[in-house]
């Protein structure tokens, strides 16, 4: 059948047929822009929610947010921070101080933590999204088939638990950020995990047999769970806690944590929400080999080590690394998070606070190195730690209310302790 168009129906259709051209345009713009943000934010190295997702692509926006992901240096700002470094360290401390320094590393937090107690740091609740291995595989499927992360729980002075939200991921004590830009963070957006992350040691068949049985001996705390986490340098439990809100109320789930610091431990162990039952806070110090753990080795699930071994000589890290490595379980994970080379809390340094390359102190006598990708890896793995993941992340911090901007960098990774062959009886 003939159709003849009449002028005014010729000119409809015609408009019809822009309309639609139109929104066919408008979404494949859309489709490319966000598979252009997924590459960029969705890789498999760096996934929407352990490192961010603000990007920064319009400058003139840079004060609507504090904090902004995945920056690119440029050369000549990568340059501009490598002469300022040098510049920084030219003056060295005296070889008499920097062995007084070494020496009373521990007076020096001890006096830190008697004059800000647990007010200087905030919870890191973003633990969880940075982290999912921390959770035991119960927790972690439950918080994985949500949609949004499920809230962890508040222990009251009864030690029964209500939920709370995350308040202020990524955030640290202002103070902290304003004098010395230590450990300060901001929020974080997005919510989902990195489903080729690693699985905790629960998850491998090697030793699905022996995640039901605990530790024969009887002699230490602990001793009948069946998940371990340990946490290094626990200070005021900043860590500790926002742990335990989400596992008291998991079965066999028992936490440890350490400083070398007396008063961190105590302000630790006097916590309404510090509880034996699932959790052991100790005075110990990493840097010395002579001292036992209150635990047998190969027992540990995971190992928190965030923003501690820079605090520690650089001479010791490396054996203060492989003795943690022994504390791990086969399949065992450590997570470490620190600061990297060029961070604007290390740019920032004066002249005479340079104790050895990429390595100062602070004006109340505690000590920082500023590390790099290779060296976190070489460190790790001459450990007998497998990397799983290991990662820069850059940042823009910005002070709406001075108008400055901080370049911020820390080190992210996750190393794994191989598994053994798989043997007859649970060791």
């Amino acid at each position: 059948m003939l159709i003849i168009l009449l002028p005014e129906e010729v000119c409809r259709s015609g408009v019809r047929s822009l309309i639609k051209m139109n929104v066919i345009k408008r979404l494949s713009a859309s489709y490319l822009r966000k598979s252009k943000m997924q590459q960029r934010c969705q890789s498999n190295r760096r996934p929407i929610a352990p490192l961010g997702s603000r990007i920064l692509t319009d400058p003139t926006k840079v004060f609507e947010h504090n904090m902004w992901d995945h920056m690119q240096w440029s050369q000549e700002e990568e340059e501009r921070a490598r002469e300022k470094a040098t510049e920084n360290s030219l003056v060295r401390v005296q070889p008499e101080d920097q062995d007084k320094y070494e020496r009373e590393a521990s007076k020096y937090w001890n006096e830190f933590y008697n004059t800000h107690k647990n007010n200087f740091f905030k919870d890191r609740n973003w633990l969880f999204l940075e982290f999912p291995e921390i959770l035991p595989k119960g927790r972690k499927n439950q918080m994985n088939k949500e949609e949004k992360p499920s809230y962890p729980v508040k222990l009251n002075a009864t030690n029964s638990c209500t939920n709370v939200g995350f308040p202020g991921m990524f955030e640290e004590g202002k103070d902290y950020c304003q004098n010395n830009l230590v450990d300060g963070l901001t929020s974080v957006e997005g919510h989902s995990y990195n489903k080729n992350q690693a699985e905790p040691v629960t998850d491998n068949k090697h030793v699905k047999n022996c995640e039901q049985e605990p530790v024969k001996q009887e002699s230490f705390p602990g001793s009948g769970a069946t998940y371990r986490m340990l946490e290094v340098g626990c200070g005021a439990g900043n860590s500790a806690f926002p742990i335990l809100k989400v596992i008291c109320n998991t079965p066999g789930a028992f936490l440890y944590c350490c400083d070398f610091a007396s008063g961190a431990v105590e302000l630790v162990k006097s916590h309404l929400s510090y509880n034996s039952a699932w959790c052991s806070a100790f005075v110990h110090d990493v840097c010395d080999d002579s001292l036992p753990y209150p635990f047998p080795d190969e027992i540990q699930d995971v190992i928190l080590l965030v923003f501690v071994l820079s605090a520690i000589h650089p001479d010791r890290m490396q054996g203060v690394v492989s003795r943690l490595a022994k504390l791990l379980k086969p399949g065992g994970m450590l997570l470490f998070r620190d600061y990297g080379r060029y961070d604007t809390s290390q740019l920032r340094f004066k002249k005479g606070r340079c104790l050895s390359e990429n390595f100062y102190v602070r004006g109340d006598g505690t000590r920082v190195y500023f590390f790099t990708e290779d060296e976190v890896h070489n460190m790790f793995t001459l450990a007998g730690l497998v990397e799983v993941q290991n990662l820069v992340d850059r940042r823009l911090q910005v002070n709406r209310k001075k108008k400055v901007k901080m370049q911020r960098v820390w080190i992210q990774g996750k190393f794994q302790k191989p598994f053994q062959p798989p043997q007859n009886s649970c060791q």
